[in-house]
């Protein structure tokens, strides 16, 4: 069974009495007949947010704005047909319509629209990050899935995207103790960023979910035991000349989620061999100190600092 990867945001549209606007997967879609927030396929270099509005004007004529980030997720889909397991990273927006008029997508993507309640929505067949979002159990899907996901090849055929072009899914946390001094991880040399002080965390792993992802990289890289309580933001990071391994030029395309974790019995700090030699030292710090601290972009944006 070959992997992949990709990322989706979709959107949470409330209208009257509490309902949620769903969309049916149409016949030529990989999940005919089943509902689903209205969402899809984050592009390369394309910010999550700006993808489900984009997403949302395509799938059902709507104009929406993004008022804040709800839930990020993970799932995998296997295809048998193909030979393809595709893991998907989902980024649940709260959205509000700003114009447009309510239709289906006409190439197809979605051939119905319906407003629901949670009771109304059980009764129908539900992708499960849909279902987990509105609070119903969640059901398989059905195993006779007819093919992968738009952008996603059957194994044995070229592989995509291209090798020079990676898109990448991460989750970091702004991590503090009971003092409130914060968690910061330094980027080995040789590594993007070498030397600059970053927040703890990293890329998920196939199957994994983002928090889960998180926690598992805070022991790698410092030591620490962790408690999530909840998702900050979400961002987004284009770099079209980045460098890969051994030198080699990159279109590289970072998604990252952030959460607000608490340590309650902090310890010092010890990077472990997992960490993958990507992180040299990790430590506490006081406000007055990060201020002295030369942060990635992503650390001072959650620690409201600026990166330098």
């Amino acid at each position: 069974m070959q992997r992949r990867r990709r990322v989706g945001a979709y959107g949470v549209l409330r209208g009257a009495g509490g309902r949620v606007l769903l969309a049916r997967g149409a016949a030529s879609c990989p999940f005919p007949g089943v509902w689903q927030l209205p969402g899809g396929g984050v592009e390369h270099a394309e910010h999550p947010a700006r993808a489900v509005v984009r997403e949302f004007a395509e799938e059902t004529g709507l104009v929406v704005e993004v008022t804040g980030v709800r839930a990020a997720l993970a799932d995998v889909t296997t295809f048998p047909a193909t030979g393809v397991a595709v893991h998907t990273d989902r980024l649940i927006f709260d959205v509000r319509t700003r114009g447009g008029e309510l239709r289906p997508e006409p190439a197809g993507g979605s051939d119905e629209l319906a407003w629901c309640t949670p009771e109304e929505a059980a009764a129908v067949p539900l992708m499960p990050f849909t279902a987990e979002l509105l609070g119903l159990p969640v059901t398989p899907l059905p195993a006779d899935l007819p093919g992968v996901l738009p952008g996603v090849l059957p194994a044995g055929q070229a592989a995509a995207p291209p090798a020079d072009r990676r898109q990448r899914f991460a989750a970091y946390g702004l991590v503090t103790d009971p003092a409130g001094r914060i968690l910061l991880t330094r980027i080995a040399p040789g590594y993007p960023g070498a030397g600059r002080w970053h927040l703890p965390g990293g890329g998920t792993d196939h199957g994994e979910q983002p928090a889960a992802g998180l926690l598992r990289e805070l022991v790698e890289e410092s030591g620490q035991l962790g408690t999530v309580v909840d998702l900050v933001t979400v961002d987004n990071l284009h770099n079209p000349a980045a460098l890969g391994p051994e030198g080699r030029p990159l279109d590289w395309h970072a998604v990252r989620v952030v959460y607000r974790v608490v340590v309650s019995a902090p310890t010092e700090p010890v990077v472990t061999e997992l960490a993958g030699g990507s992180t040299a030292e990790a430590g506490w710090f006081t406000s007055v100190q990060v201020e002295r601290l030369s942060l990635t972009e992503v650390a001072a944006l959650a620690t409201g600092r600026r990166s330098r």
